[in-house]
């Protein structure tokens, strides 16, 4: 039988000309990713190794960025570590406070994942980089230490679930529409520990940050990693990036996959998970009452983009955030930053009475630049809505495109722009 993308692109790292769900194998790493928070405790476990450096100094990125700039005492020690670390390793891709961003928008935008890669990092939303037909999967602290030693890690091959996308999508629906339709619909623990290789016609209808989008949340459904097929956009939007050479790996016809979904996108709406799972999730039209808000939060690495930021500003331009509301809109990266200001999408934002905040995680696992205080809710872009991942345990995360949280803030209540 044959081998899907990801089984593919295992096999090709492990240096074998076939592999099948459930093996276990040792796989060359291109790449090997850590933050402020996960990476001090690689740090720490790569001391115990004594081992000789790093093995390969260009093949590790250190992005502090959950933290940063440093919020306290604590998170300024651990960024001090990894840049002591990053310093005596002279490791090539360590970015600092004016050159970081959000490490899964920053990754790619500096040509450092490309199609047919094997990356690890230690932070789960690693499965980002599927967007671009690589293999990226998110990995515990000693497993970073070890691929920084070693360049090298043991997985075990996953099946794969196939998502069949047809259409395309209607105005004011995006990847994250997609994503979160799916997760309602297979359950936070529908993929566990699967590939969900994203196939069809409606594929080239997505732009690269809805795959983006679509790929980062593959964790939310429990998958090992999402993955794209390699079309054009993928390809022109890695040569306007990247100078590494990549390699294009296509799914065979007699693949196996335990399940396959077929999915009309023009089918779609609006979609919003409601506390405190993202498989809790309604469209906009089976939302029947008024649901009140005191936040909203657009960025984080699942939608921080400059399409994210183009679509909130379309939103919110001509209109301003409702009274007593709090709007925190986070590019980013630097780079989409400077891209949104010249644009005037800042303009349109902090007319509308936004803060815009340096790029940051921090809302999004309740680090800082936007904590919720008991009995608050907030309408937010990122990725994950459990009980106190933005603040107190008695606040509530409903989590929605830009599109809505944008339209939720200004009308102060859960919508959409449909109904502005």
């Amino acid at each position: 039988m044959g081998m899907t993308m990801t089984q593919k692109i295992l096999a090709a790292h492990a240096g074998l000309d076939k592999v099948e769900a459930g093996q276990l194998i040792e796989a060359d790493l291109d790449l090997v990713l850590g933050n402020d928070i996960t990476s001090p405790v690689a740090i720490k476990e790569m001391e115990k190794m004594k081992v000789d450096g790093v093995f390969d100094k260009d093949k590790i990125a250190l992005v502090p960025d959950h933290f940063v700039p440093n919020k306290d005492i604590k998170s300024a020690q651990h960024c001090k570590c990894v840049r002591e670390f990053a310093h005596k390793n002279n490791i090539t891709n360590y970015f600092e406070v004016g050159e970081m961003g959000i490490e899964h928008a920053l990754l790619p935008e500096k040509g450092l994942t490309v199609a047919g890669d094997v990356i690890i990092g230690a932070d789960s939303h690693t499965c980002t980089y599927g967007a671009l037909g690589a293999f990226s999967t998110g990995v515990g602290s000693t497993d970073m230490a070890a691929g920084m030693a070693t360049g090298k890690a043991w997985f075990k091959v996953p099946g794969a679930i196939r998502f069949e996308l047809t259409g395309s999508l209607p105005e004011w629906v995006s990847g994250k529409d997609l994503i979160l339709h799916i997760i309602g619909m297979i359950g936070v623990d529908g993929a566990l520990y699967k590939s969900m290789e994203f196939t069809g016609e409606g594929v080239k209808s997505l732009s690269m940050d809805d795959r983006f989008t679509v790929a980062n949340m593959a964790i939310e459904a429990g998958g090992k990693n999402g993955i794209f097929p390699v079309d054009d956009l993928a390809m022109a939007y890695m040569k306007e990036h990247s100078d590494r050479p990549f390699t294009v790996y296509e799914a065979d016809e007699d693949a196996i996959y335990d399940e396959t979904y077929t999915i009309d996108l023009s089918s779609l709406r609006p979609t919003i998970a409601f506390p405190h799972l993202p498989e809790n999730t309604k469209t906009i039209d089976e939302i029947t009452e008024d649901i009140a808000i005191d936040q909203v939060v657009i960025g984080s690495c699942t939608n921080g983009r400059i399409d994210d930021l183009r679509c909130a500003a379309k939103v919110l331009a001509g209109r301003h955030v409702a009274e007593g509301m709090r709007c925190i809109i986070i590019p980013a990266t630097q780079a989409i930053y400077l891209q949104a200001m010249e644009e005037g999408l800042l303009k349109t934002f902090i007319e509308a009475g936004a803060v815009v905040s340096t790029p940051s995680c921090g809302p999004c696992l309740g680090g800082y630049m936007g904590i919720l205080a008991e009995g608050e809710r907030c309408v937010s872009t990122t990725n994950r809505n459990f009980v106190g991942r933005m603040g107190h345990v008695d606040s509530e995360i409903y989590l929605a495109s830009p599109a809505v949280a944008a339209a939720s803030a200004v009308a102060g209540k859960i919508s959409c722009p449909c109904r502005l």
